[in-house]
């Protein structure tokens, strides 16, 4: 059974998006039954919003005896220590016999989600096979992550995907270290770039809204919405998901929205 493990405040705007992310899991994988655990619950008896050990158990008493009775993923796109330290506290205190997942990033698919997200916000052309031009289009990117020093090297993986797509320079940075976000912009204007565009290499939970307005700010630019549900957030939590257990899924990168 697939357990999505969701960080961040147990929220109705959180658990919506939790939903939406099965929903395509569901579409990617006939006869998935996917279940939802927030880490950070701490109420085992909350129908509303269910914590992670709480959904661990019931799984575990629903499939007594299986080697596997759940495979948890974290609705991360990349490594942040402290919510993997959760998870893992969480699937040590659980009676369930669990298998833990990497977290969604670094992908070629989570480029293509940046890209559209920047793109629906104005900020960079939608599709990179023309040759029109936006005229709010960023000529510089800002990579913004979770996790410290950790999770920006990840995300600086997928930054030079997202470079090669828009043919800007893309500089990863966290959110959560203090002035690198202000740093980062600096480097991109001092080697030329005069539009920057913030995009949250995020899904959207783990992560106070404020805290992108503030970065955006910080970072003199406009920004992007966080990934959220994206089709490809879905199918890299299916992959993950099938990897665990050994099937085999056919995971290629989406065309370029148009």
């Amino acid at each position: 059974m697939l357990v999505l493990a969701v960080p961040g405040n147990p929220t109705s705007a959180a658990l919506s998006l939790a939903e939406e992310v099965v929903s395509i899991a569901r579409s990617e994988l006939s006869g998935l039954d996917p279940r939802i655990g927030f880490v950070d619950g701490d109420d085992a008896e909350d129908t509303e919003f269910p914590a992670l050990r709480g959904v661990l158990d019931a799984v575990a008493d629903e499939r007594s005896g299986e080697d596997t009775a759940a495979v948890v993923v974290p609705l991360l796109a990349g490594p942040e220590a402290s919510v993997l330290r959760r998870i893992r506290q969480a699937i040590a205190d659980s009676k369930a016999q669990v298998e833990l997942t990497d977290v969604l990033g670094p992908h070629p698919l989570l480029a293509e989600a940046l890209h559209v997200r920047l793109s629906e916000a104005g900020l960079a052309r939608a599709d990179r096979a023309r040759l029109f031009t936006v005229a709010t289009a960023a000529d510089g990117i800002i990579l913004a992550t979770v996790g410290g020093e950790e999770a920006a090297q990840a995300a600086g993986v997928t930054g030079l995907l997202l470079a090669a797509r828009l043919a800007v320079p893309v500089l990863a940075a966290a959110l959560d270290e203090d002035g690198a976000i202000a740093r980062a912009a600096e480097q991109l204007r001092t080697s030329g770039s005069g539009r920057l565009a913030l995009a949250p290499c995020l899904i959207g939970p783990e992560i106070a809204p404020q805290l992108l307005h503030t970065a955006a700010a910080e970072a003199g630019c406009s920004g992007a919405d966080a990934l959220g549900p994206y089709p490809a957030v879905g199918k890299l939590v299916v992959t993950h998901y099938a990897g665990a257990l050994g099937m085999a899924m056919q995971q290629q990168e989406s065309a370029p929205s148009n």
